[in-house]
């Protein structure tokens, strides 16, 4: 679907501009027009959870030490959202449930922020100041280095 240049530029790639209700009731009638989607979701959301927990338990973090794990799935997630952006848009587009449950969801669930801040934070109070630095830094610019590989490399695959 195109868009002139001066036509609103879609929310999101499953909702129209004018699709969204305003008003009061907005949110009820989204949530209530929605529901599939959100259910999809929070299956995704469950999956991509329980394999992260399922990698922790299999790899638990050595205290003080680089957190690899979260390291790992974080990066890891980077490079499947980068192929996941690419097959949305050139294999799958209009499909209205895999990204929200493969993007949003699993990868959402597999991925964290959290134990990313937690890691940080522990590292610092252990006195592992260095570490924590080299651990921020490394994660962001190998997340990013990652998404631009999976969105290259699967572009390349997908595009004779």
């Amino acid at each position: 679907m195109s868009h002139g240049p001066d036509d609103p530029l879609p929310v999101d790639s499953d909702v129209e501009p004018g699709d969204l209700p305003a008003g009061e009731t907005g949110l009820r009638e989204l949530l209530r027009t929605r529901v599939d989607v959100l259910l999809a979701i929070a299956v995704g959301g469950a999956i991509g959870s329980l394999g992260r927990w399922g990698l922790a338990q299999a790899w638990p973090a050595q205290r003080g030490g680089f957190p690899w794990p979260t390291f790992t799935v974080n990066v890891l997630g980077g490079l499947l959202l980068g192929v996941l952006m690419v097959l949305v848009a050139d294999v799958w587009p209009g499909q209205r449930y895999v990204r929200p449950f493969l993007g949003v969801g699993v990868l959402g669930g597999f991925t964290t922020f959290s134990t990313y801040a937690l890691d940080t934070r522990a590292l610092i109070a252990a006195g592992s100041g260095g570490t924590a630095a080299l651990y921020v830094g490394a994660t962001l610019v190998a997340g990013l280095i990652a998404v631009f590989v999976g969105l290259a490399t699967t572009r390349r695959l997908v595009r004779p």
